[in-house]
């Protein structure tokens, strides 16, 4: 039996006391649990072991680094043992991408200025630096306020400054943006392709509104030489996904394997697609409702709290490529 679609699709709540929240005018990219993890890692010259991982790193995390725990690091033994197969990826994302942080301040206050501005009701996270076991490169917490980033998976070997950046300022957006979300309803789970590409291209849409820039340009070429096949095809794969699905949003091996062709599939992608082609989609069906919609600011509101309806969501979206 497969794992519970909320796990699949990545739940962004955690337990915790909640945390102020930041202030666009004023907000610093905290870093210190990174920092101490470069400090235990270029003590055991880059093979700590994971008495020392625990001890030095997780012993004393933050929240950032309880984002990801214990789903993401596990525990101090797993960590090891991927810093051990991958210490030159950390020892990059530490000497390169580390010491770039405090220059990016800026363009984090500046996404946060235009969230404050778009949506002047809705609290903004704080932004955690931290180091991971390579498996994700972010989360959010809506219950803490709290943004976490693993820079061993955002800054991988050859990495240039302005690609840090520009990876940087998207995930920054991004992941606000799940800050907001509630996790899918009962309802919502009937239709579990539908909801993710809504949930996650509304990050996406969201977030090339604040910076500028298109989340993944590559995939958006290519899904949009091909936007008319490929939205029969998602049409298609979701009922494959929805007849799969049990009550409890529970899916079979033949829905998981339809699922993971839009969805969670970074470095595994179909062969010749791009990874999470369902989130172009769903930027696509968000783009489409707010402009069609009067009133754009209870648009995006009405796509972030996502109601029940996704049908007549998707309807009024009049997205039919």
């Amino acid at each position: 039996m497969r794992r519970l679609l909320a796990s699949v699709l990545l739940s962004f709540c955690v337990t915790g006391q909640a945390r102020a929240v930041a202030d666009p005018l004023t907000v610093e990219i905290q870093a210190k649990d990174a920092q101490r993890f470069a400090a235990v890692f270029l003590a055991a010259e880059g093979r700590p072991s994971a008495e020392q991982l625990q001890r030095g790193y997780l012993d004393q995390a933050g929240p950032g680094v309880a984002v990801f725990m214990p789903g993401r690091i596990q525990d101090a033994q797993n960590l090891a043992r991927v810093v051990a197969r991958r210490g030159q990826h950390y020892r990059y994302a530490i000497e390169h991408c580390l010491p770039q942080l405090p220059s990016l301040t800026g363009d984090l206050r500046a996404i946060y200025l235009a969230f404050a501005g778009l949506q002047p009701e809705r609290p903004l996270p704080e932004i955690q630096v931290i180091f991971g076991a390579g498996n994700s490169g972010g989360t959010a917490s809506a219950e803490t306020h709290v943004q976490a980033l693993a820079l061993e998976v955002l800054c991988p070997v050859g990495t240039t400054p302005e690609q840090f950046r520009t990876t940087l300022r998207g995930f920054f957006a991004h992941e606000t943006v799940h800050t907001w979300q509630k996790d899918a309803t009962p309802a919502q789970r009937r239709d579990p392709m539908l909801w993710a590409a809504l949930n996650e291209g509304l990050c996406d849409y969201l977030a090339s509104l604040v910076t500028g820039q298109v989340p993944m340009p590559e995939r958006g070429a290519w899904a949009r030489a091909r936007e008319a096949v490929l939205w029969q095809e998602f049409l298609r794969d979701a009922q494959t996904v929805k007849a799969g699905t049990d009550a409890q949003g529970e899916m079979n091996p033949a829905a998981s394997k339809t699922w993971h062709r839009w969805f969670a599939n970074a470095g595994s992608a179909p062969p010749d697609w791009p990874s999470e082609a369902g989130y172009w989609v769903g930027m696509r069906i968000a783009q489409s409702y707010v402009a069609r919609a009067a009133d754009k600011p209870a648009a995006i509101r009405r796509l972030i709290d996502l109601d029940d309806d996704l049908a007549a969501l998707l309807k009024a979206s009049a997205y039919a490529p």
